[in-house]
């Protein structure tokens, strides 16, 4: 018997798209490949911190064909602002992905080989439960949706694998963000990964890390159309908030020599910054704000950032050492050489710490943290190395 992506539909339903709100999107529409699942109904997930949520549902996208054993399952995490569209196949009809070159029939992430799967992260604002989302009494989540864990989230996920039907990952792979759930997972479901790609992560995160997170949040915050978190009922969102936020997220992900090789002290457009003009930099900095609030809600962005600031492989289980011991599959943990966000020392004390202690693979690049995401060539075939060994 060959299993096919079909055995989801009868208990998938499409998202419909919300209104996109002055000064930015609050709720962005659903991609159209996407497919969202509830998870979870009414009352019934406690988060780490005790707290209830609604009912949950999680947006994800699928490639590929089960195979008769239904062994052929990898799951791919994104990353903050990612969402469950890591590629459209070899569709040119549908947006590209953000690893489209990675995922696909014949790419490292082989589709003809391998049943992929990625989800929309819980608490994003992409189709999965967010702070846009209805909450039971029928308005947004705004300001009172609770804080939640990578933790949280991975057990959102191991959900949607059990109504998947999926016993067992053969690989479960994904950086930063995606890297701390799939840490979680080795050690939350030591039995149900066969391998790892870890990308550009560590243990936890660094107190530089959390306290450029909190400065973005403050960023947010300030914004004037913010209104508390709840602007969904002002008709409004705090874009600048989220532009300046994104601006400074963006000088962490990439490198110091790529500023310089690709910008350096030119203007943009040969107008004097002497005379109202912009550097390049800073022409670079604001498109990437500007596109960021144009799609992604302020609220999940702060969700997520606090939850990334929370990432701690050891809490609760005797520090990273105890709560990497019994982590049976093999592991990749790739780090970038240029990475400001997540240095090369992080990727080599998680290493340190697995039972196999596996050398770190190294993305030689000046691009910086976001290395993972678009240096393909390089990362591809450390994927496709890892997935055949």
């Amino acid at each position: 018997m060959t299993y096919s992506p079909t055995w989801m539909l009868d208990s998938v339903q499409q998202s419909t798209a919300e209104p996109i709100l002055r000064g930015g999107a609050v709720a962005p529409p659903l991609r159209d490949a996407a497919q969202v699942i509830e998870i979870f109904g009414v009352d019934e997930f406690r988060t780490e911190g005790g707290l209830t949520l609604g009912s949950i549902r999680l947006a994800f996208e699928t490639w590929g064909t089960f195979n008769p054993s239904a062994s052929n399952a990898v799951l791919i995490l994104h990353a903050l602002t990612g969402d469950s569209h890591a590629t459209n196949g070899n569709s040119d009809e549908i947006e590209r992905g953000w690893w489209q070159e990675l995922i696909g029939p014949g790419r490292p992430i082989d589709t003809d080989r391998y049943f992929v799967i990625c989800p929309n992260v819980l608490g994003g604002c992409r189709g999965s439960t967010g702070p846009s989302s209805t909450a039971p009494d029928g308005l947004p989540y705004g300001s009172r949706f609770p804080l939640i864990t990578v933790r949280d989230q991975v057990r959102a996920e191991l959900r949607l694998a059990q109504m998947l039907g999926i016993r067992a990952w053969a690989a479960v792979i994904g950086g930063s963000m995606g890297g701390m759930r799939s840490i979680e997972w080795l050690c939350m479901e030591p039995n149900m990964v066969d391998t790892a790609v870890v990308l550009a992560v560590g243990c936890s995160a660094s107190p530089e890390q959390i306290a450029l997170s909190s400065l973005q949040i403050r960023a947010i915050k300030n914004d004037p159309n913010y209104f508390g978190g709840d602007y969904q009922r002002f008709g409004v969102a705090p874009a600048e908030g989220l532009a300046i936020a994104r601006g400074l997220g963006q000088l962490s992900y990439r490198g110091s020599e790529e500023l310089e090789r690709r910008f350096g002290r030119k203007p943009q457009d040969d107008r004097d910054p002497r005379n109202g003009g912009l550097y390049a930099v800073e022409s670079y900095l604001d498109h990437h704000g500007k596109k960021l609030a144009a799609r992604f809600d302020a609220n999940s962005y702060i969700v997520l950032s606090q939850s990334m600031n929370h990432h701690d492989i050891g809490r609760g289980r005797g520090g990273p050492k105890a709560a990497l011991a019994g982590v049976k599959s093999q592991v990749t943990v790739v780090g970038i050489s240029s990475d400001r966000l997540f240095p090369l020392p992080h990727q080599q004390s998680l290493a340190d710490l697995l039972p196999s202690r596996p050398e770190v693979e190294v993305v030689e690049t000046d691009i910086g943290h976001d290395g993972f995401l678009v240096e393909y060539e390089k990362v591809g075939k450390i994927i496709a190395r890892s997935l055949c060994s």
